[in-house]
């Protein structure tokens, strides 16, 4: 049972209590990602991700880091193209020093120069790490062509540039524009009863913000191609489909027809590039969704003197699912794999309090297990067909790393 708060200020707070475990997980979402940036700012909400770490007014960055080691407990962050994330995974006996910590850092961290000038050769590493990984950029490249100048196509980590420009100001700013009430949950799932929302409540429930939450631009989907030539062992290629935003009512439909193209060991993808031609060590296909659109992506690598027929088994295996289709048995076998991929993401406190945290920061409601397993019931030839068709009607955007 997931209960829900609104503090007055618009915090709001979800919490799951499960009894049968003795960990506590905490998550602060933040409504506000690459997405939310400007070319000038790109990067600066995953600068300040990292910033929130480096100390308070009363902790240095030591401090917090063994605040958590000496509780055996962990604490980590994520930034996304919509949304930010800071949370904590303790002991349940833990729970209220945790979210001392993490309300800390939130409220209170001094982005000290000094700090700010190490962190940024950090994260400049992580972009050369990036650079240095092509089967990880190209998926950036595919975003930059299909969402052509729209901030979904701006890559998480920024650019050196852009990096070396932010300063103090630049992140309180950043804060003050982006960090309001409106667009923060507070996700708490373990072995927590609902008097830990008063707790939650003391921390971030009388902080207030002057900016209004901005409205975002809806993109347009752009067939594009873009090439980088790069001494690689492998050609990379990437291809993108128009896909469905998050709380689509077709989304499930859209889910299992990816699983069987790409999105498992048993998948068309898989058998025929991999299996039957030997083409490629990795090849798969996901979707991914955001609050106002989507994007299906194939991605495979091939060694340059095969990339041609890599290309022609894609579009073959596109054009075989256009014209036929899926088996009753695909279907069969993809539903169930669904099921038990859902049961078993659900297994830690981790992942409940992800699940509760993102629901509530975009869709703003909760299903149960048993009404999302009716969903994918629900799902038959027609429902597949008719996103089948939606999805592969237009040409797909493509991004390519090779030799030359």
């Amino acid at each position: 049972m997931i209960q829900k708060h609104t503090c007055k200020n618009g915090v709001r707070t979800v919490l799951e209590n499960i009894p049968t475990v003795r960990s506590v997980t905490i998550g602060i979402w933040v409504l506000a990602g690459s997405r939310n940036e400007t070319k000038q700012t790109n990067g600066i909400s995953h600068f300040l991700e990292h910033m929130f770490f480096k100390g308070t007014k009363t902790r240095t960055a030591q401090d917090i880091a063994e605040a958590f080691d000496s509780i055996g407990g962990q604490v980590n962050a994520f930034t996304s193209k919509e949304y930010t994330c800071y949370y904590a995974r303790v002991l349940d006996s833990h729970k209220e020093y945790a979210l001392d910590i993490l309300a800390d850092m939130f409220f209170n961290s001094k982005f000290d120069e000094e700090e700010m000038a190490r962190e940024k050769k950090v994260i400049l590493e992580e972009i050369k790490m990036s650079e240095d990984t092509p089967d990880d950029i190209i998926h950036d490249l595919l975003a930059n062509a299909a969402y052509d100048g729209h901030p979904l196509g701006y890559p998480i980590l920024g650019t050196e540039e852009h990096l070396n420009s932010f300063t103090s100001d630049s992140l309180r700013n950043y804060i003050r524009e982006k960090y309001v009430p409106e667009n923060i949950v507070i996700s708490v799932a373990g072995n927590v009863d609902e008097a830990f929302i008063s707790k939650v409540e003391e921390h971030f429930g009388s902080f207030e913000s002057e900016a209004s939450p901005t409205h975002l631009l809806i993109p347009d989907f752009h067939s594009k191609s873009v090439r980088r030539q790069k001494d690689t062992e492998q050609a990379h290629l990437c291809m993108g489909y128009p896909g469905l935003p998050v709380g689509d009512e077709q989304v499930y439909s859209l889910i299992l027809m990816n699983n069987v193209l790409g999105g498992s060991m048993s998948s068309r993808l898989f058998q025929e590039v991999r299996e039957n031609r030997g083409l490629a060590y990795s090849v798969f296909s996901y979707h991914s969704s955001f609050l106002d659109s989507g994007m299906l992506t194939i991605y495979a690598g091939t060694g340059k003197d095969q990339l041609s027929e890599l290309q022609d088994t894609i579009q073959t295996t596109i054009q075989n699912l256009i014209r036929d289709g899926l088996k009753d048995k695909e279907i069969r076998n993809s539903k169930e794999q669904m099921k038990g991929n859902l049961t078993l993401s659900l297994e830690s406190t981790n992942s409940r309090m992800s699940r509760n945290g993102r629901n509530e920061l975009l869709l703003k409601r909760h299903r149960s297990l048993d009404e999302l397993i009716n969903e994918i019931d629900k799902v038959n030839h027609q429902s597949i067909q008719e996103i089948i068709d939606r999805t592969f009607k237009e040409s797909p955007s493509v991004a390519l790393i090779a030799p030359n």
